[in-house]
């Protein structure tokens, strides 16, 4: 069984925060503003595959409320949904991220992006696309008050083995 997910993440950027996207800090005057280290990229990421898990979004799992999560890594918070879908038996068949910003270039950066989020996932390489791209000056994004995130992520169920040796979903 294979299942389709989906996830956006937007936030404002600010002044003297770090800018963090897919793991990778990236060189800027304004960071993202949150509770955590606000990577938006695998913000997004991480509901698209609770989604595709039917596993509510990352505000159920990963309350901002909470003091356990202040300037958390985000690649830390992927790590712990990648063992919900290692319990559930889930794998990911592939994850395609597109980052909205005005500034600054993201293109350098995208390779790490990419190797972060696959080390995190524990999957190959070549099973995780990031893009970059602007919205030519137009809206939040296009003004620089924020950058945003949109991934979509395929699942695939495991098969694995059930009672008497019998395959189980």
């Amino acid at each position: 069984m294979n299942r389709v997910g989906i996830g956006f993440d937007l936030h404002r950027l600010a002044q003297n925060r770090p800018l963090v996207l897919g793991g990778v800090k990236i060189e800027h005057p304004l960071g993202l503003d949150g509770h955590s280290d606000a990577d938006v990229l695998i913000h997004a990421l991480i509901d698209a595959l609770l989604g595709a898990a039917g596993l509510h979004d990352i505000g159920f799992h990963f309350p901002p409320v909470e003091e356990r999560y202040r300037c958390i890594s985000s690649l830390v918070l992927l790590g712990e949904v990648k063992k919900m879908l290692d319990r559930d038996h889930w794998k990911l068949g592939n994850a395609d991220a597109v980052v909205i910003a005005e500034a600054p270039l993201l293109a350098p950066y995208v390779e790490a992006m990419c190797e972060n989020i696959a080390a995190a996932l524990g999957v190959a390489r070549c099973l995780v696309s990031v893009k970059a791209t602007t919205t030519e000056g137009l809206g939040v994004c296009g003004r620089q008050e924020g950058i945003a995130a949109q991934v979509v992520v395929m699942l695939e169920k495991i098969a694995h083995p059930g009672p008497a040796g019998h395959e189980a979903e």
